[in-house]
């Protein structure tokens, strides 16, 4: 199962949309809320190339972008194939 981690904050509809996207399909994930702790948001903005909105979600250290850009995935049929890879 693929490494997924997703930087949230607090009372974000996206980020709760894409967890329960994530939920639903059994996705075991690491939640890193970032909206109060400006280490962890410049962590994200780092790691996601300038990206600053929330959620920003990354796929076995590969920045996929947010909400939106994973449920295009989803749509597209590309989301499973992500998950299923593995790191090891």
């Amino acid at each position: 199962m693929a490494k997924v981690e997703i930087y949230t904050r607090e009372f974000c509809p996206f980020c709760v949309r894409a967890i329960s996207l994530l939920d639903r399909k059994g996705v075991s994930y690491d939640q890193i809320d970032a909206g109060m702790d400006p280490d962890k948001r410049r962590e994200m903005i780092q790691r996601a190339n300038g990206g600053s909105t929330y959620p920003q979600i990354f796929i076995n250290d590969d920045h996929i972008g947010g909400c939106d850009e994973m449920f295009a995935l989803e749509n597209a049929g590309k989301l499973d194939q992500l998950l299923a890879m593995s790191t090891d």
